[in-house]
């Protein structure tokens, strides 16, 4: 069942080894990779999944000309060698908090993953609420996404490109 921006917490996923952090923005052929929602085809923003679903169940289901970052939002373990990674932190959620505005009523989507996501355990409540905005892999001329997407752009660099943007 979906819920749009919400998801019913699932047992499993939450008494899962929460000494591993979660990407809530992984891989998708990871072996522990789970599937956390769906992207909508109207706004962009993820539709949560009511449960957690093993990504290795759903991809064979995707027709090969797709690719499935592009519909589907994976978790995995968070990795040393992530290039998002500096130290313990992850400095994907510092340029989402600081490139995506909070959405308006400020609700925090309720997440089978939060025991041991890495985001929330990072930036708690201003990262969670961003979270169903991002997409794991997004359109080549999403201008802002691919900004916030390298990690090599700082939060101060994505505050700058947005006001150039405004003015």
């Amino acid at each position: 069942m979906l819920t749009r921006g919400h998801a019913r917490p699932d047992a499993a996923a939450a008494e899962a080894d929460t000494r591993t952090s979660w990407c809530p923005s992984g891989a998708a052929h990871a072996p522990e990779s789970l599937v956390l929602g769906v992207r909508s085809g109207l706004d962009g923003q993820v539709t949560y999944l009511a449960d957690a679903v093993p990504a290795a169940a759903v991809l064979d289901q995707i027709p090969e000309d797709i690719e499935p970052r592009r519909i589907l939002r994976f978790a995995s373990h968070c990795v040393t060698d992530c290039a998002n990674r500096r130290g313990g932190d992850c400095t994907l959620v510092e340029r989402v908090v600081a490139a995506y505005p909070a959405p308006a009523g400020g609700a925090v989507p309720r997440c089978h993953l939060r025991a041991g996501c890495q985001w929330w355990a990072q930036a708690g409540v201003e990262g969670c609420r961003r979270c169903p905005a991002l997409a794991t892999r997004h359109p080549a001329d999403d201008e802002l996404a691919s900004l916030v997407a390298d990690p090599d752009v700082t939060p101060e660099q994505l505050a700058a490109w947005t006001a150039a943007r405004r003015d």
